[in-house]
């Protein structure tokens, strides 16, 4: 089934031409997660590798709020309950979402405005790319509930955003990071009025989802594998993704416009 027309059980979801819209939508609870919805998503995000439909994502919370992480009464509780095997299959799930993420060819867009804490942090950090609004306030907060700031890679992706010395205070304190703060930092790309933010992350999704797909999966990917990298590496790499792009019919689509003094129009093929 193309992700066209999935039909979520746990989340909103529509697609909007080649842009699908994720909403996490229990308003009354700031859009807590359960495990479900952890699952779901994370199968979402692993359907989309093959779905050629999709080309970009924007990723929301209903009334208001981003997420404000895992539910305390649907997971926090019953984790007191597990042993440590148990507790690996939880933490070893939460990873999964975000290796899902990453892994996905379209780039992701975050739309978060008011409470992103914890999990639903590391949704918006594990994004490609972040719109935020001046009332937002992000929180890692897991310090605070007795646990490492360690948790779904945040020590690995966050301080490739803000830098190191951010990324420990934001960790080791658990305090929240404010919609100003956030995009001085790079954490935001951009911030918008709570009005305006649906539509704006729609507009950047939409154009990115207009780009050249194969090659826009090439830059995420490149994005990625490159961290462990040296720049020899890197550039060796590169020049493989880039010829590979040179072969796509995109790349000559590119070039007839151009002859043609047109704006490309690039599909799928």
């Amino acid at each position: 089934m193309s992700l066209s027309t999935y039909q979520a059980q746990h989340f909103a979801y529509r697609a909007e031409g080649p842009v699908g819209l994720v909403t996490l939508n229990r308003p009354e609870r700031k859009n807590p997660l359960t495990f479900e919805s952890y699952a779901e998503l994370t199968a979402l995000f692993r359907r989309a590798v093959n779905d050629p439909d999709i080309r970009a994502f924007v990723v929301a919370g209903a009334g208001g709020n981003f997420c404000s992480g895992g539910d305390v009464h649907e997971i926090i509780g019953p984790l007191l309950e597990r042993d440590t095997k148990g507790l690996m299959e939880f933490t070893a799930m939460t990873g999964d979402l975000v290796k899902a993420m990453r892994a996905c060819p379209q780039p992701i867009v975050a739309a978060v405005d008011g409470v992103c804490a914890g999990a639903g942090a590391i949704i918006a950090m594990a994004s490609d790319l972040r719109v935020g609004t001046p009332g937002t306030k992000v929180a890692f907060l897991f310090n605070r509930v007795g646990l490492a700031g360690c948790d779904m890679g945040a020590c690995a992706i966050l301080p490739r955003i803000i830098g190191q010395g951010r990324a420990s205070e934001l960790l080791y304190l658990g305090r929240s990071m404010s919609g100003a703060e956030g995009e001085r930092w790079g954490f935001f790309n951009r911030l918008v009025e709570s009005e305006a933010l649906a539509a704006e992350a729609l507009k950047l999704a939409q154009d990115i989802a207009a780009g050249p797909g194969f090659a826009n999966g090439m830059t995420k990917r490149m994005l990625a594998m490159e961290w462990a990298m040296s720049l020899e590496q890197a550039i060796e790499a590169e020049a493989v993704a880039q010829a590979l792009c040179m072969t796509t019919q995109d790349f000559r689509r590119a070039y007839d416009a151009f002859v043609a003094k047109q704006r490309p129009v690039f599909a799928h093929d």
